[in-house]
């Protein structure tokens, strides 16, 4: 019994990672960080450039003359090319390079073996999920090798990564404070991708943005906008918006924050049904709607298991849910009591992981990398957060009743409505801040009545 009780308390480390349930810690778990998902991120790379130079360049006697015949044709290449990578992960590393006209590039160089090793890997994966099925039958994790064979060939094709690094750019284009990294195409291949190369921060390093006064809330409102469009109004999602490929810095033309979104390999398509119904169902929730949120959370596959499902979206209590998840932040009592229970509905967990369409999965785990670095930064749980997601929502619904609408006064109408909408998220906002300017002065008041009593005395 306790060797049972040990092994289901391993698995369920795994389980919490993979069902996108964020346990409010800054080591918090990854799906994508454990085993044959991505190969182990913390395995070091060897660099191969232009079809295995560099790793070729490693298998011989530094300073030999095939060492030296070698580095020579990785210069034939770049003006220069730093051997030591900027950062390294399961599947590849960067580099950073210039070329013989002088543009600076990071060059994204993929490990010669993961191709081969990827399928490997996943028939690993199978085995022990297959082996904790028969040892715990409630738990479901088939889909998470599923997600594997789907996902991993596509992020192991870098010239997929860069159109999507182009579409995302094209499709966010309007925001002028996003910044994509330009792809060079004519240096880029399957394995090899080159790009602009762009300085910045993480976007949890609070101490580099005091450094450089880059207003946190800024960049935590500006990441709110950008992942509400590309979920609610697009459809076309980055999946991986860990500290590492979200980078802040101050644009070197006009001083103002940018953040810059790297690594695209990671990309979720939604279809519109189930986009419609996620925006319903965020709406249901932002404006308490019981109602709608069971019957949205029903839609998306969730069944009697909407409450849970609610909780696991918004990481906040059922209680919270109901009175309504913008009216106060998370309390270091509910903290905790997610923390403690989370564990006890790993059955049900699995459950409704194994029942909700297969891109609710990296939604998902999206909104757990988000959170955390909203939670490093102090700006979870805002409600300017809730009110631009809100206005996302109204828009991609009116969009798409526009498109149903069979006459232009119908169509006249729904944009009305949806201005008149967004007008009252507006001024909603507008008295949320009054409010808090309000309170602010009076806090200021406070203070100095406080600070010239004992002078009086």
């Amino acid at each position: 019994m306790a060797r049972k009780a040990l092994k289901l308390a391993s698995w369920t480390s795994v389980a919490l990672a993979a069902s996108g349930v964020y346990l409010y810690s800054n080591n918090y778990l990854d799906p994508n960080d454990f085993g044959a998902v991505r190969v182990g991120r913390a395995v070091a790379t060897t660099a191969v450039i232009s079809y295995d130079y560099l790793t070729s360049l490693r298998s011989v006697p530094y300073g030999s003359e095939e060492y030296l015949q070698r580095r020579s044709q990785i210069h034939d290449l770049f003006l220069s090319f730093d051997d030591t990578p900027l950062g390294a992960a399961s599947l590849a590393q960067v580099h950073k390079a210039v070329l013989h006209d002088g543009r600076t590039v990071a060059v994204k160089v993929q490990h010669p073996k993961v191709q081969a090793q990827s399928s490997k890997d996943i028939l690993l994966m199978e085995v022990l999920v297959l082996a904790v099925k028969q040892l715990f039958p409630d738990f479901e994790f088939m889909w998470l090798v599923d997600e594997a064979k789907k996902n991993l060939p596509l992020e192991l094709d870098f010239l997929n990564e860069g159109r999507n690094a182009e579409k995302v750019a094209h499709m966010l284009r309007h925001f002028d404070f996003l910044k994509v990294p330009q792809i060079h195409w004519e240096l880029s291949t399957k394995r090899v991708l080159l790009m602009e190369f762009v300085e910045g921060g993480q976007v949890n390093d609070r101490a580099y943005m005091e450094k450089n006064q880059i207003d946190v809330n800024e960049i935590s409102c500006h990441l709110g906008k950008m992942y509400s469009e590309m979920i609610f109004v697009n459809g076309f999602v980055h999946c991986d918006p860990h500290p590492g490929n979200v980078l802040v810095r101050k644009r070197p033309d006009t001083g103002k924050a940018e953040i810059v979104l790297l690594d695209h390999g990671l990309y979720q398509v939604l279809t519109e049904e189930f986009r419609l119904d996620y925006c319903h169902l965020w709406q249901s929730l932002i404006w308490t709607d019981m109602d709608g949120l069971k019957q949205y959370s029903q839609r998306l596959g969730a069944a009697d298991l909407y409450p849970l499902f609610a909780c696991m979206l918004t990481a906040r209590s059922w209680d919270s849910v109901k009175q309504g998840i913008g009216q106060a932040p998370v309390s270091a009592t509910e903290d905790s009591e997610i923390r403690n229970n989370a564990a006890c509905y790993l059955p049900e967990i699995s459950q409704l992981l194994n029942h909700v369409p297969r891109q609710m999965l990296l939604i998902l785990k999206t909104n757990d990398l988000l959170r955390s670095i909203e939670t490093t930064l102090g700006t979870r749980s805002s409600a300017s957060s809730f009110l631009n997601m809100s206005r996302c929502c109204i828009r991609a619904l009116a969009e798409h009743k526009k498109r149903d609408a069979g006459s232009f006064f119908r169509r006249t109408q729904i944009s009305f409505s949806e201005a008149f909408s967004l007008w009252q998220i507006n001024l909603h906002e507008l008295l949320l801040r009054v409010r808090a300017l309000r309170l602010a002065c009076w806090v200021s008041a406070l203070l100095g009545w406080l600070t010239r009593a004992p002078h009086r005395m």
